[in-house]
């Protein structure tokens, strides 16, 4: 059965212009979250119209590759960025919920992927892919608990981000308090010293970090890639946008042939990382030996109480006052990164404030690690489930 025969592309939506409605912009969609990490409103003008039952997915490179999708739900009537693709059930033949997982199978990934055309770095896939795509999708009742069994993982995903988030948002509260608000433990018996309560000091960040950028060895060589469990992790902004706050899993690796031979700098696990590139701002903590490609910087330091304050600084710091140093929006070089400021408190803050602090990010950590987990078990299922090699 051809595929238009029961899906709809980009079903029409009827939208009043001018009037708010939920918008989903491509920096709000995850690569391994079914729902969208953030939803805005906004006046509708312009845009491809989705609602609740839909499936949406990026059309353009790399995001398509990377695996950018959501599944609609909960959201009501919305718009969002022309780069999605809307696909929808014609009918009661197709499962929502079936289709959503359908579109993340290895081989209509690749079918769409193969088929991108346009200028290299904005290629986008051609619809006209999906008029010749053979479907033969099982009785609706299996489609049915197909789509139970996986969308069951993805609610304990789903469920343990929204609570990453919250712990999230009490770790940087306590931030606010003590180092923005200065209303740190013993505060009013510190006389301010120069602008900063006394004993804080203040300095380019490279005086308090050994600041190391990353490197990306030549594509054409593709001998130096490889995936992240056949070599040492290679984090890239993409991976980092994936993450809540530590770096369980990366999309590529590097050999360590590559390591070695371009000398990539790796760094150790607990390492507080930057983007500075294009997506600037991101911040991460590694969890193992790692490196990186050129857009991001490693914060190393033998402090073990800094590294949640680092985590916090970076996520708060207002990274419009470093200007740009390049034609790319939010952009700038390694040397703005290493002379940006940074502000230090005394050690005995420091390791009171990692003490409180710690225990919020140990509980993310083990809440991400069992998203992973969940997400290797559900990705191994998938293929299995929809090729009918296990049974429903």
């Amino acid at each position: 059965m051809r595929f238009l025969d029961l899906i709809r592309l980009n079903p029409s939506i009827p939208l009043k212009k001018g009037e708010e409605y939920p918008f989903i912009e491509m920096a709000s969609v995850g690569t391994d979250s079914r729902e969208p990490l953030r939803i805005a409103r906004k006046a509708f003008v312009s845009g491809v119209r989705f609602e609740d039952g839909d499936s949406v997915i990026a059309r353009i490179e790399p995001c398509l590759q990377n695996g950018k999708k959501f599944f609609c739900h909960g959201i009501g009537a919305g718009f969002g960025s022309t780069e999605f693709l809307v696909f929808r059930p014609r009918d009661e033949r197709m499962d929502p919920k079936y289709l959503y997982y359908l579109l993340q199978t290895n081989s209509l990934r690749e079918t769409m992927i193969r088929s991108m055309t346009g200028a290299s770095g904005r290629q986008r896939i051609n619809t006209g892919v999906f008029r010749s795509i053979e479907l033969q999708p099982p009785e609706l009742g299996a489609q049915k608990r197909v789509g139970e069994i996986l969308s069951a993982y993805d609610d304990l995903i789903e469920n343990n981000r929204k609570q990453i988030a919250l712990l999230e948002e009490a770790a940087l509260r306590l931030y606010r308090e003590w180092f923005t608000s200065l209303r740190f433990p013993g505060h009013e018996a510190v006389p301010p010293a120069g602008g900063l309560p006394e004993g804080w000091r203040r300095s380019r960040a490279d005086s308090f970090f050994e600041i190391t950028i990353g490197k990306t060895p030549p594509r054409a060589g593709s001998q130096w890639f490889s995936d992240m469990y056949g070599g040492v992790p290679w984090v890239s902004i993409a991976d980092m946008g994936n993450t809540d706050t530590f770096i369980f899993e990366t999309s590529e690796g590097l050999t360590e042939e590559a390591v070695e031979r371009f000398h990539v700098k790796v760094v150790p696990a607990d390492t507080v990382i930057l983007s500075f590139k294009l997506t600037m701002g991101q911040v991460s903590i590694t969890t193992a030996d790692m490196c990186t490609n050129e857009a991001i910087a490693h914060f190393r330091t033998e402090l073990a109480c800094l590294r949640e304050y680092t985590y916090c600084y970076l996520r708060e710091f207002p990274y419009d006052t470093l200007g740009s140093t390049s034609g790319i929006s939010r952009a700038v070089n390694s040397k703005v990164i290493q002379a940006m400021p940074f502000i230090l408190p005394p050690l005995p803050l420091l390791e009171a404030f990692s003490d409180r602090a710690r225990p919020i990010f140990d509980s993310v950590r083990a809440r991400q690690g069992l998203s992973a987990r969940l997400r290797e078990a559900r990705d191994r299922l998938l293929p299995k489930l929809m090729s009918g090699e296990i049974e429903v």
